[in-house]
């Protein structure tokens, strides 16, 4: 058969029905899902983007830049190029940050575009081997089920209690892990009970409730970070909105995306608009979910029957940080008396446009000093799983970020937990002493020295 004969089939055999209509617009894309031409019509290759670009930064490469890495996607649709390992480089090795669509004066979505070529990538190009095996293992045995994700946080509690750690720490084991794997189990976080099962599904809020809003707990940030789940719940809480959590909540989807495994991000997806039905608005701590969840309706663009579910779901999420400075949340009291920098997660602020909010909340805590990051928008490196699938660009990435913290600052606030084990990872690295935490965290310190000042007062 000819190559336009096996990309009929191909598409007939995935049952779309305009199948025949695409055939003029497809090029060497043979699969479902194919990249937007809408979202490469409009690059002129202007170059605007290529100094926002951590890659090319590091490289200095076109293929490794916003607008060469478009003109490939487009090329392939035009039947240029063929799907091969020299079009997978370059789009898998962009981190997908979209610090490229803040830049761009034409409001290029590279990052929609990025993820759609990746999808047909994976279904053209499987993974094999070891990387095949972990994304069986993890991305679709792992992540998108919650008690497997609960079991693995029992194990790494086991791990951290039993004396375990100590003792593989001491007899040099972790020697043998490659070095930025044993990097990443050096600032491991202390692994609590998550929040998801433990907590009842609605928590009343303190006082006359506002409003009932739900809230998504995340896949890794319940299993590692539920300290900063159960921070936001007592400062919704706090603040006069009842939480809901509902159980049949799951991953987000986000990591299954960027890795192009589309159709996993599509189940996941449509449990999560299952889930919160119920819901006018949907919070997130975690940057990258929030932009995944924002999102939905592109996953499901060219799905008619999904489409207007995804829409009304994407509508309703928003950061936890924005949520709370529009709602004008209640200003704490109490003094911290500290030096913060703030570093702006990706998809918090690239993905969503929330720059401003978070460093308000924490420019309102009494004796907080704020000193700006500089290029604090840059990524950091951890991207998702980027800084476990491309350690070496992902090294480089967080020794700038290093070292463009400010002196003397005693915390680095952020808003998503990759960011926060990337960062952890450069402190211990540089042998700084700088405590790394969300920037929801600080509020509810604040409050819980309001609430300690309050009661000494009435004992008193």
């Amino acid at each position: 058969m000819s190559r336009d004969e096996n990309r009929l089939a191909a598409m007939l055999k995935n049952g779309k029905a305009d199948a025949l209509c695409q055939t003029k617009t497809l090029g060497n894309y043979l699969w479902d899902d194919i990249p937007d031409e809408t979202k490469w019509a409009d690059c002129v290759h202007c170059g605007m983007c290529l100094e926002a670009c951590p890659t090319y930064q590091e490289t200095g490469e076109e293929h490794n830049s916003p607008r060469g890495r478009v003109y490939l996607i487009k090329a392939v649709a035009e039947g240029k190029i063929d799907i091969n390992e020299a079009f997978s480089k370059p789009v898998f090795d962009c981190l997908d940050c979209r610090a490229c669509e803040t830049a761009c004066p034409a409001d290029v979505q590279v990052g929609g575009l990025i993820e759609e070529a990746r999808g047909q990538i994976r279904q053209a190009m499987p993974l094999t081997g070891f990387k095949g095996a972990f994304g069986r293992t993890v991305l679709k045995g792992l992540f998108p089920y919650q008690k497997r994700m609960n079991a693995v946080g029992s194990l790494m509690r086991f791990y951290q209690n039993s004396g375990m750690q100590s003792a593989v720490r001491k007899t040099g084991l972790l020697n043998v892990m490659p070095a930025h794997l044993k990097d990443m189990e050096s600032i491991l976080p202390k692994v609590e009970k998550p929040v998801l099962g433990r907590y009842p599904e609605i928590v009343p809020a303190e006082g006359e409730p506002k409003q009932r809003v739900g809230m998504l707990t995340g896949c890794i940030m319940d299993v590692m970070f539920s300290d900063v789940n159960e921070s936001t719940i007592r400062v919704l809480t706090h603040n006069g909105f009842e939480v809901g959590l509902p159980q049949n909540q799951g991953c987000c989807g986000a990591l299954h995306i960027h890795a192009g495994e589309r159709n996993a991000g599509k189940k996941l997806a449509k449990q999560n608009i299952e889930a919160f039905k119920d819901y006018d608005k949907v919070l997130v701590n975690a940057a990258g979910c929030g932009c995944a969840l924002q999102e939905y309706d592109e996953l499901f663009r060219n799905d008619p029957e999904m489409l207007p579910l995804a829409e009304e779901f994407s509508a309703k999420v928003e950061d936890v940080s924005k949520f709370l400075y529009d709602h004008d949340f209640e200003r704490p009291k109490s003094e911290i008396n500290t030096k913060i920098t703030y570093h702006d997660a990706c998809h918090l602020a690239h993905g969503q446009g929330v720059r401003f909010e978070p460093r308000q909340l924490l420019n309102e805590i009494p004796g907080v000093e704020m000193a700006e990051l500089p290029d604090a928008d840059r990524c950091c490196g951890s991207a998702g799983i980027y800084n476990l699938t491309h350690p070496d660009m992902a090294g480089a990435l967080l020794d700038r970020k290093m070292e463009d913290i400010p002196d003397n600052v005693e915390m680095i606030s952020m808003g998503n937990p990759g960011c926060m084990l990337q960062i952890a990872m450069g402190v211990k690295k540089y042998g700084r002493s700088e405590k790394v935490v969300h920037t929801v965290q600080l509020l509810d310190l604040a409050y819980q020295k309001d609430k300690e000042a309050a009661n000494k007062f009435v004992k008193s």
